[in-house]
């Protein structure tokens, strides 16, 4: 079914005021909310966040007193919208469980991305992101097992593997080196502006997250292990955000804002299992619906031209919340040696980087005394004999030399776990259980 989301009025702005019981609303149950609920509600936080900061900051530029009003009136109702998505989590769920669901969402929409992106570039831009986001649920994993015993399987719900991808230590890079190039605005598909901005605000949020939770542990590991993701979500930011044109206006930066914003409620309207959050979803796109004819509105008024150039006539599908597992083992094996390369546009492998790379002082200097996400693997086999892992058998015997190939030589920090060493810990792993088989 077609739908063209600027022949939609959505529901008017007066009406989008709620009151306090509709916007707060009732969280889900942590033991019974399915996977994917839980990472739509994660991401479309970080949808809203995005789409309220960059009306604060268009507000600022704008002289018309008229225009600037309805910008606020929208952003007051989008802070209610985050807030309702955002408190969609329960009390007693832990910083570290939600963490999970973040790195989930990370893992899950990358890679539905990168398979549904028209711009090659792009793509193989969210491809190298993916492995990243992978290591990370990968680290959070070990701790959320050794803190609060914690399955990965009571978080993901086998929907996404945890094992190790391209090991953390390496993702410091010289922030130069993380700017891509920008799409043209005048020849971009509107899919490839959609997926671009959704990405960017599932990370900036991710950013967030960390940034105001990650000290709420009283392990100084754990601290230090936030912190450093924490700084690589930083550089997914600066990453993603290159690769939007600079020369669009503020107002076709408006526009696809709204249309990002309807395109993923849409989506997660008609993915939605729980019948409850559903409806909220359904509401919410009806509210967008009419933001982005105001955003059109404005566009036409200062643009004086056709929306439908932008953004296009057909909704976008940003993501489909469903399992990647076999996209992701493929894009692993791959390229989880892939470094970025010093012209800053594209990619060598570890062996083809030079010994002046402008990454290996970032990464010597902020891993000389250790690497907090290598200590996650160490404290993950004092708990378990081995690290924490989730994923079919025939990927589990690849991890050692996975882990093999994603190592660099240089800037590798003193506690780095090695693969012969991973190996040992998967050995003794497998003889205690083979133990404890023989005793029952």
């Amino acid at each position: 079914m077609t739908f063209n989301a600027l022949k939609e009025k959505g529901m008017p702005l007066e009406k989008q005021l709620r009151n306090w019981h509709q916007i707060v609303g009732k969280p889900y149950n942590k033991t019974e909310v399915d996977c994917y609920t839980r990472t739509r509600q994660i991401l479309m936080n970080g949808i809203e966040v995005e789409a309220w900061g960059f009306k604060h900051q268009l507000a600022r530029y704008l002289d018309d007193s008229e225009d600037k009003i309805k910008l606020s009136q929208i952003g007051r109702i989008e802070n209610t919208q985050q807030m309702t998505c955002n408190w969609m989590g329960p009390a007693d769920q832990s910083v570290l469980e939600t963490t999970l669901g973040y790195e989930q969402v990370a893992v899950d929409l990358t890679a539905w991305l990168a398979q549904n992106e028209p711009d090659k570039y792009v793509k193989e831009v969210f491809d190298f992101g993916l492995l990243e986001d992978f290591d990370h649920l990968y680290r959070y994993a070990q701790f959320a097992y050794a803190r609060e015993g914690i399955e990965p399987s009571a978080i993901v719900q086998g929907q996404t593997d945890v094992i190790v991808g391209r090991p953390t230590q390496h993702h410091h890079n010289c922030n130069g080196l993380r700017k891509r190039k920008h799409y043209d605005k005048t020849t971009a598909s509107p899919q490839t502006k959609v997926n671009i901005l959704t990405v960017l605000s599932g990370e900036q949020q991710t950013h967030n997250f960390y940034a105001e939770h990650g000290f709420m542990y009283g392990d100084h590991v754990l601290r230090e292990t936030y912190a450093e993701i924490k700084d690589v979500e930083e550089e997914h930011v600066t990453m993603y955000e290159s690769l939007i044109d600079p020369s669009e206006s503020l107002w076709e930066k408006f526009l696809v804002h709204e249309f990002t914003e309807v395109c993923n409620y849409y989506t997660c309207m008609e993915d939605e299992v729980d019948e409850r959050i559903k409806k909220t979803w359904e509401i919410f796109l009806d509210m967008e619906l009419g933001h982005l004819q105001i955003a059109a509105d404005m566009f036409k008024k200062y643009e004086k031209r056709d929306p439908e150039e932008v953004i296009g006539s057909e909704i976008i599908i940003p993501c489909r919340f469903l399992s990647q597992k076999d996209y992701v083992q493929k894009v692993l094996e791959k390229e989880v040696n892939k470094r970025l390369a010093p012209d800053g546009e594209f990619y060598k492998t570890i062996e083809e980087i030079p010994e002046d790379w402008a990454s290996y002082p970032i990464q010597e200097r902020v891993g000389e005394i250790s690497a907090p996400s290598e200590n996650a693997i160490r404290i993950g086999g004092i708990y378990h004999d081995r690290d924490i892992v989730e994923a079919k058998e025939s990927l589990l015997e690849k991890e050692p030399q996975i882990l093999k190939k994603g190592l660099q030589e240089k800037a590798v920090a003193h506690n780095t776990v090695m693969p012969d060493e991973l190996e040992e810990m998967i050995e003794k792993h497998e003889s205690r259980e083979e133990a404890k088989e023989k005793l029952i």
